[in-house]
């Protein structure tokens, strides 16, 4: 048990490269835990940290060790808590990323629910479009949008959505309603920096049409109040402007036709998931669901 409890300290030193970090997350003194791992290193007769007095790194042995190490460690702790309570009651702190659009119209009454249902979990939240170092910034679990990237990270599907055409009314008393795909030329188009192709489907035909567009800009939300003040035509899902539209502060045009398929999921770094996790993309599944196309 001492030497499974000896590569757990271990493990979080070598996630945040630092033993004063490593002791705050465990709420141990620094240097009971330095003599932890040299006790450990001791046992196993090699070097698995170099230590100096700005950093630490993973020797070629530590890494090796580290490796086969976090999933002993992982499998103890899923183990401990199948054997409690914690499936149905999990607690601690759950550390999410999401990016800021998602989070904001999706998840925020979502997250209400959730806490309601989990009083026992709290949250830490990263908003941030960028992929993020799940090991090393301590994350339990990073929802992005589009295709998961191309890594060891496991991928969970939550939903998925298309992209679909709205602008004012302001805007197209001024303008003019598109009736074509290729009528989006001669319009003003809100997009994201990067994407001035846009590509629509109707049945069997795929048009794709080169935009012009005087404000580029990776916030949906802002994005979206410009759409509103007569601005722009946006090309975005019906869920994030479904009050818009309700409102009569956006209108639906070119109706038939609608973009690509983007899939959203949540990213973990082990199908190993500890309780508090494993409810929490459980859930958003559930409640997701009904987005799915």
């Amino acid at each position: 048990m001492e030497l499974l409890n000896d590569m757990a300290l271990f493990v979080e030193v070598s996630k945040v490269m630092s033993f004063r970090k490593a002791a705050e997350n465990l709420d141990m003194p620094s240097s009971t835990l330095s003599r932890r791992i040299s006790h450990l290193e001791e046992a196993i007769g090699l070097r698995l940290l170099h230590r100096t007095t700005r950093k630490v790194e993973l020797t070629e042995a530590g890494h090796i060790y580290f490796e086969r190490c976090k999933r002993i460690v992982g499998e103890a702790k899923l183990a401990h808590e199948q054997l409690g309570e914690m499936l149905s009651k999990p607690s601690g702190t759950l550390r999410v990323s999401l990016p800021v659009d998602f989070g904001t119209v999706f998840l925020t009454s979502i997250l209400i629910e959730f806490v309601q249902l989990y009083p026992g979990i709290n949250f830490e939240i990263d908003l941030t479009p960028r992929l993020v170092d799940l090991v090393a910034q301590n994350i339990d679990v990073a929802i992005r949008m589009g295709n998961p990237p191309d890594s060891n990270l496991i991928a969970h599907k939550l939903m998925q959505f298309r992209g679909r055409l709205f602008a004012s009314p302001k805007y197209l008393k001024q303008h003019g309603i598109p009736q074509h795909p290729n009528d989006l030329v001669h319009h003003e188009c809100l997009s994201f920096p990067n994407n001035t192709r846009w590509k629509l489907y109707r049945s069997e035909e795929t048009v794709e049409v080169k935009i012009g567009a005087r404000f580029m800009l990776n916030n949906v939300g802002m994005t979206r109040k410009l759409s509103i003040l007569g601005q722009g035509i946006l090309f975005t899902p019906y869920e994030v402007v479904q009050d818009d539209l309700n409102d009569g502060l956006l209108m639906p045009i070119l109706s038939e036709w609608q973009g690509d398929v983007l899939p959203v999921y949540a990213l973990t770094e082990t199908r190993l998931l500890p309780a508090k996790v494993r409810v929490f993309i459980d859930f958003l599944r559930s409640k997701l669901r009904s987005s799915m196309i």
